[in-house]
This record gives structure tokens, C-alpha cells and sequence, in this order.
């Protein structure tokens, strides 16, 4: 039985690659026969572009599926956010990958300590649409603005030349930064912290896996994790801008610690958020931390407001507005 669900997935989401292609070319088709270029200024995308855009994103999401870093839900909600940020800028979809690959590894670090903290995880680090729209939808929104705006085009971090450009393209990193950090601080921050965390907000000892806890640990992985999709963006810059463009733009290396910082600031202000405003208690039975408010659970901290998928996506939001302004201010 558990064979047969398997080869019913695998075919499930191959059909749905398949239909997936289609529809892009077929879109790319009817584009340049009705619209001849639907970005700003009416610049045609090459067919080169959109068959990148297409196939990539097949290839990369089979392969996460494969390897149980995606559900299936989650691996068709991701082959459409891959193909709108890799259509609109490569350091885009770069980041989106390196999100991808390494916090399903920080998932399955050490996975027994971790899944008893973290029941939205499925088995293996995989994760679904919801965690994949929370993820990458602030992203998705982002890019779409983007391709309006600006069109198809891999420009450099440049505000004094590229304003809007960069701005855009510096929120997508933040919000991306953001998950990746917070997605390091949780699961690296539980495993490898020898001391209980304390609350952010009253700096307080709380117990493992309470919303709003941090420890030293898991203030640097955060850190560190940002910097992963910093190095990522980076890369996509140096492999696909312009020469002309990069001569005239600011050292494209800051980018790198703009999206560490992005990390820091996105997973301390998910902490803060989690400890206000989403519930954290102990169950007397089981000694484990649950979310919900009911008889024989001890409340620690946060109110039931926003639960763990709310925390995500506002906390993306909020460092998607911040980042831009950050990179602006350490010169880029």
C-alpha cells in the first residue's frame, strides 16, 4: 500500500509538471502574439528566459520532492513561485533554492530533538503549500511587482541608479532572509543549545520550544542562515549582470551581509511577535509546549492571536518593508 501512495504521488505531481509546461509555453505563446511583451516598457522576454524559467524550477522541485524536502502540495505551489522569480530576476529564484535546500537540511538535523518542538513539519523536513506559501509569498508578490515594474531584467543592488529595482529586489531578499533565519535559529537553536532559552520579551528562562524563545545559538544560525541566501543573491548577480551595469554599481559584497542581517532581524522579530502574540504553554500531562489555550495546560507566555503560520508570514512582511532601507543604508 505504501508503495502504491507513493507511485500515486509521483505520478500526481509528474502530471502536474506536465501541464505545467505546457501552460507556460503556451502562455509564452499567446504573449508574444497578443501582448508582444507584458512587463514595463514593453520589453519581450526571450524565449531562452522563459524556457529557463519553465524548466528549472521542474527540474528543482523534482528533485526536492524526491527527496522529501516537499510535499507534493507543496512541490505544484512551488514550481509557479519558481517560475515568476526566475522569470523576473535569477537572484531570485537562487535565494528561493538555497531556501529550500538548506532549511530542509536544518529540518532534518538531528529530527528526533526536532520534531518534538515543531508538529508543522512533516517527517524528513518535509514541507507543504501552506509552509511554501508562507515562505515564498511575500517573495511571489514581490516578483510580480517586480516584472510590472521593471521587467525581466538581473540588475544589480544600485538605489542611486536603480532605485525601484533595487528596492524590490532588496525586500525579496528580506523576505526570504527571514524565513531562512528564522528556520536556522529554531532548529539549530533547539538541537545544539546546551541551556533552556529565555523569552525575548522579559528575558526570562523558558522551556525548549516556547514561542518567543532565543538563545545565543540560535542568534548566530539565524545570522548565519541569512547570510546563505546573501551569498545566494550575490552569485546571481555576478553570474547574469551586466558588465556596464556592475561598473557604475556599488560593491555587490555588501549584498552578502545585507541578507545576514536580514536574517537576524526577521527571526528576532518572529521571536518577538510569537512571544506577544502567539500562546505558548506546558501541558501538565505530557510535559510538552502546546499552542493552544484549554484545562491542564500552564500558560507561559503570548496570547492566541496569530498562530505559527501567521507569525511566519507577518514577520516576512516586516522585514521585506526594513531590508531596503538597511541595504541603502550600509551603501548600497
Amino acid at each position: 500500500m505504501a508503495n502504491l501512495a507513493k507511485q500515486a504521488t509521483s505520478g500526481f505531481l509528474s502530471m502536474g509538471a506536465l501541464l505545467f509546461v505546457i501552460t507556460s509555453l503556451f502562455l509564452f505563446i499567446g504573449k508574444n502574439l497578443f501582448f508582444s511583451g507584458w512587463t514595463a516598457d514593453h520589453a519581450t522576454i526571450t524565449p531562452l528566459r522563459w524556457l529557463a524559467s519553465t524548466m528549472v524550477p521542474v527540474i528543482v522541485v523534482s528533485w526536492g520532492h524526491g527527496r522529501k524536502s516537499l510535499s507534493t502540495s507543496g512541490a505544484l505551489l512551488a514550481l509557479i513561485v519558481g517560475f515568476f522569480l526566475t522569470l523576473a530576476h535569477y537572484s531570485f529564484f537562487f535565494c528561493l533554492l538555497a531556501l529550500l535546500i538548506t532549511s530542509s537540511k536544518a529540518s532534518k538535523y538531528k529530527q528526533d530533538s526536532t520534531a518534538k518542538q515543531d508538529e508543522d513539519v512533516k517527517e524528513g523536513g518535509q514541507k507543504n503549500w501552506l509552509q511554501v506559501l508562507c515562505n515564498g509569498g511575500i517573495a511571489f508578490e514581490l516578483c510580480l511587482l517586480y516584472l510590472l515594474d521593471i521587467g525581466s531584467a538581473d540588475l544589480p543592488v544600485d538605489f542611486r541608479h536603480q532605485y525601484r529595482a533595487s528596492w524590490l529586489g532588496m525586500a525579496v531578499l528580506g523576505a526570504i532572509s527571514c524565513c531562512n533565519g528564522d528556520t536556522w535559529a529554531k532548529e539549530f537553536g533547539t538541537v545544539l543549545a546546551t541551556a533552556d532559552p529565555f523569552l525575548i520579551t522579559t528575558f526570562q528562562k523558558v522551556p525548549k520550544g516556547t514561542n518567543g524563545g532565543v538563545t545565543p545559538v540560535g542568534i548566530l544560525s539565524s545570522f548565519v542562515g541569512g547570510l546563505v541566501i546573501g551569498v545566494a543573491y550575490f552569485m546571481g548577480i555576478l553570474m547574469t549582470a551586466a558588465s556596464m551595469d556592475m561598473e557604475i554599481a556599488p560593491n555587490q559584497i555588501l549584498v552578502i551581509l545585507v541578507g545576514g542581517l536580514g536574517g537576524l532581524g526577521g527571526s528576532l522579530l518572529d521571536s518577538l511577535l510569537g512571544a506577544s502574540l502567539q500562546f505558548s504553554g506546558k501541558d501538565a500531562k505530557t510535559s510538552k509546549i502546546v499552542e493552544v489555550a484549554r484545562e491542564g495546560v500552564i500558560p507561559i507566555a503570548g496570547k492566541m492571536v496569530l498562530d505559527n503560520h501567521s507569525v511566519n508570514l507577518v514577520s516576512s512582511i516586516l522585514t521585506a518593508l526594513l531590508l531596503p532601507k538597511i541595504a541603502l543604508a550600509v551603501g548600497l
